[in-house]
């Protein structure tokens, strides 16, 4: 009789501890749940390396936005955005940075912009980069040049100040969880 209780005993052990384990390794296998993403911008995989774009610069967190051949609303948003999340980082803003890249093609013609946002550094391209960087997009790039994520403006003034508090989120997490810049 206990060699049938011990038995038992070992089955209910074994169901107890491996059970659990394989029954996560299926679901895994088969996606049989949403697996969670905490960043609220689109992740770039692979990463975009903009090195070129940001030579002989100190390592920092940039958000990063290049100026296209017409600035509409969308681009405005950005503009207004990049700024307000470099400013509402507050202590942490030293370790961050603000950048817009010109190109020839880009619209200078409306440099109004330029005045209002004096932390914004404005670098020149003297061509188009070889990085596939997308006009009208907010990019967060990481201490090691690399975009990491992207952001879609908006031509809508409310849903790009939503936009932006996501880039506030996703930047604080990231200054929060990095020791570099």
């Amino acid at each position: 009789m206990s060699n049938k209780a011990s038995k038992k005993t070992l089955i209910l052990m074994v169901t107890v501890f491996v059970l659990p384990v394989v029954l996560a390794k299926l679901a895994l296998d088969h996606g049989w749940f949403e697996q969670a993403a905490t960043n609220k911008g689109q992740l770039l995989q692979p990463t975009i390396n903009v090195s070129s774009m940001v030579q002989d610069s100190k390592p920092k967190w940039r958000l990063v936005y290049v100026l296209p051949t017409d600035c509409d609303q969308a681009c405005k948003n950005a503009l207004f955005s990049i700024n307000q999340v470099w400013l509402a980082l507050g202590r942490e803003s030293s370790r961050a940075e603000p950048v817009v890249f010109v190109t020839a093609n880009s619209d200078t013609t409306s440099f109004d912009w330029a005045k209002d946002y004096p932390n914004v550094v404005v670098k020149p391209l003297s061509e188009k980069p070889d990085t596939p960087l997308l006009d009208s997009k907010v990019y967060i790039v990481d201490t090691l040049n690399n975009a990491v994520l992207l952001y879609q403006m908006d031509d809508d003034k409310d849903v790009a100040v939503m936009e932006s508090r996501n880039i506030l989120a996703d930047m604080k997490k990231l200054l929060k969880l990095s020791r570099i810049g």
